[in-house]
This record gives C-alpha cells, structure tokens and sequence, in this order.
C-alpha cells in the first residue's frame, strides 16, 4: 500500500515594503526684537544714507499747533473733490425728480384707488 504524499513547494521569500515614518513641520516663528524706547546711536557713528522715496506726499505744517499734516499730490486732490461734487449733485438731482414724480403721481393713485375699491363694492 502506497502512503499518498504532497510535494510542498519551497517558500519564498517576500521582501517587505520600507515606509518611512511620517514627519511634521512644526511651526515656528522669528522672534521680534523690540529695541528699547531710549535707544541712541554711540559716539562717532553716522547714520546710513537712505534714499528716499518720493511718495507724492506734501506736508502743510500748522503754525499755531506745530503740526505737520499730509496732503496729497494735485491730481488726487482735483479727483477727489470732482468725485465728491458730482456724487451730490446726482443725489440732490434724484431726491428732487424723486418729490416731483411722487406729487405728480399722488392724485392719479387716488383716483385709480377709488375706482378700484368702488368696482369691488359693486361687485
């Protein structure tokens, strides 16, 4: 009598995948370096030159105050005060096409109103 056998295939050996362990970028911040209020410059040293920039920007100084205020160049100026001149004179335009339309308008509503309301009564 024959004794039944299996033929086991040899095994394989299965190669694992690497996966690297996930990172974060943590948040961080430069921290801000506040000079003190009283800091001066040492004796000798001079100050960098800077170039600057013309902004377009005048400065009126008020001589009872002292105060420099800032104004603008010209064209701004003239844009500014056309925009807001042009801006009332419709609004002043509308309110009064506005009053007119509505006085003219008023009997006419009256009288359409009572037509309506006596044509339901009979009805």
């Amino acid at each position: 009598m024959e004794i039944p056998t299996i033929v086991i295939p040899p095994v394989e050996n299965i190669e694992t995948i690497s996966i690297p362990l996930p990172t974060g970028n943590v948040p961080f911040y430069r921290p801000l370096v506040v000079p003190p209020s009283d800091l001066r410059k040492p004796e000798g040293v001079q100050a960098e030159a800077t170039d600057e920039v013309d902004t377009g920007i005048r400065n009126v100084n008020i001589p009872i105050l002292d105060f420099d205020v800032p104004l603008p160049e010209n064209e701004i100026l003239i844009t500014a005060s056309t925009t807001a001149v042009v801006s009332v004179a419709a609004t002043l335009t509308a309110t009064a096409a506005f009053k007119w339309v509505v006085t003219a308008m008023k009997p006419i509503l009256k009288t359409t109103w009572k037509k309506i309301s006596q044509s339901k009564k009979k009805a």
